[in-house]
């Protein structure tokens, strides 16, 4: 299907680390820029390949090969609290899992849209708008960038999505589903909801607006955008989304038999305390939970250290069925996997749940801050310093 979130478009020229050895080696040579310089010059947006301000490890993050606790961990020991900008940014990436887990009905109904807009036909102007032929120039730039490498820096994230709501008056949800479609860091909730927070329908009444100036500003003027909205026309929403409860999953028992399976959720289980002395006959990964060759290369990282670490066989399986027939065929209790927050690999999983003991190990981090993320940001941000224990840390801003 053209607008499937499934199927991310192809790597072709960005360092992206995807195993964690390389994910640690990234943070290592960040580090030292994670402060003061970080906050000052995190938002200069300075063309493809020159991304240097910012970690550039969200392709890591998003599938665990490295944790959210340990980056954090590192940059507090080394800058305190002059990382209090990294930080709060780091815990944008946890606030919107978390409010989607408690929203989920946002990402089903942004799939149906999809779907719709697949049936009865793309509105004018979409082909230009994902093939980068508008006229905009840092538009233009970004689509092709985007579709080139994978990666747009986080700041041209925020005028493309607003340059394409309310200046190209296309839908969000078509946005959407082209960069999910081709960001390598694709993560189902940032990705979705940051699309609704620029429309101005995650918070009522704020819409993000593109600014030619300061565009021309932010990219040392290598873009001069003309025409560009000055009103943020806020598009409508027929369903609104309910606060619902936290999916409390089946915990793994560590003291039976297992199959580990591995997701593009979460790639370092094996650093996990409580799954160290796990009885893993086998670990096995499936090929339908990847979207394209950044899962298959981070998966297949995982699978080597989590065959290494608990000394068995890793083996890649087509789809779940074959998965249960691997657990069989090894006489498992049951099959653990890194908990699966609301995307694809959780739909995938639903469907399983029942019939399976399927038992997802679902780590601190998220336990304690999600409960924070029902509503808006500062609602999180001012318990981040007692979540991370740092007095360092003063309450963040939203």
């Amino acid at each position: 299907m053209l607008l499937s979130p499934s199927g991310h478009g192809p790597i072709l020229s960005f360092d992206f680390p995807l195993s964690r050895s390389a994910a640690l080696a990234r943070l290592a040579a960040f580090l030292p820029h994670a402060g003061e310089a970080y906050a000052r010059h995190r938002n200069e947006e300075r063309g493809q390949g020159q991304h240097h301000a910012v970690s550039r490890l969200s392709a890591a993050l998003r599938r665990r090969l490295i944790s959210e606790a340990e980056v954090a961990d590192a940059v507090l020991r080394m800058h305190g609290g002059l990382a209090a900008k990294f930080i709060g940014e780091l815990y944008w990436r946890t606030y919107w899992k978390g409010w989607l887990e408690q929203h989920p009905s946002i990402w089903e109904d942004w799939r149906a849209a999809c779907d719709r807009w697949v049936e009865q036909g793309l509105p004018e102007g979409y082909s230009a708008a994902v093939e980068g032929r508008t006229g905009i120039d840092a538009f233009d730039a970004w689509a092709r960038e985007l579709r080139e490498t994978g990666y747009l820096h986080n700041w041209a994230r925020m005028q493309f999505a607003s340059i394409w709501i309310f200046t190209l008056r296309l839908p969000w949800e078509l946005g959407a589903a082209f960069t999910f479609r081709h960001f390598v860091d694709a993560d189902p909730a940032s990705n979705t909801l940051s699309w609704r927070w620029v429309a101005g329908l995650h918070t009522s009444g704020k819409a993000y607006l593109a600014d030619a100036e300061r565009t021309r500003v932010q990219t040392d003027g290598r873009f001069d955008p003309r025409g560009l909205a000055v009103t943020a026309d806020v598009p409508r929403e027929t369903c609104k989304a309910e606060l619902g409860r936290i999916r409390t999953p089946t915990a793994p028992d560590p003291h039976l038999p297992s199959l580990l399976l591995l997701t593009p959720e979460d790639l370092s289980l094996e650093t996990e305390a409580t799954l160290k002395a796990l009885d893993v006959r086998r670990v096995v990964a499936c090929r339908a939970h990847c979207s394209g060759a950044a899962d298959l290369a981070a998966v297949a990282d995982g699978l080597q250290r989590g065959s290494t670490h608990w000394g068995v066989r890793a083996l890649w399986v087509d789809d779940m069925e074959a998965v249960l027939a691997v657990a069989q065929d090894e006489g498992v209790a049951q099959i653990v996997t890194g908990y699966a927050p609301v995307g694809p690999v959780a739909d995938s999983l639903a469907a399983y749940r029942e019939g399976a003991r399927i038992a997802e190990h679902r780590r601190a981090w998220d336990v304690e801050a999600w409960p924070y993320c029902g509503k808006g940001y500062f609602a999180l941000a001012q318990h981040i310093p007692a979540l991370l224990g740092s007095a360092a840390l003063e309450s963040l801003p939203a």
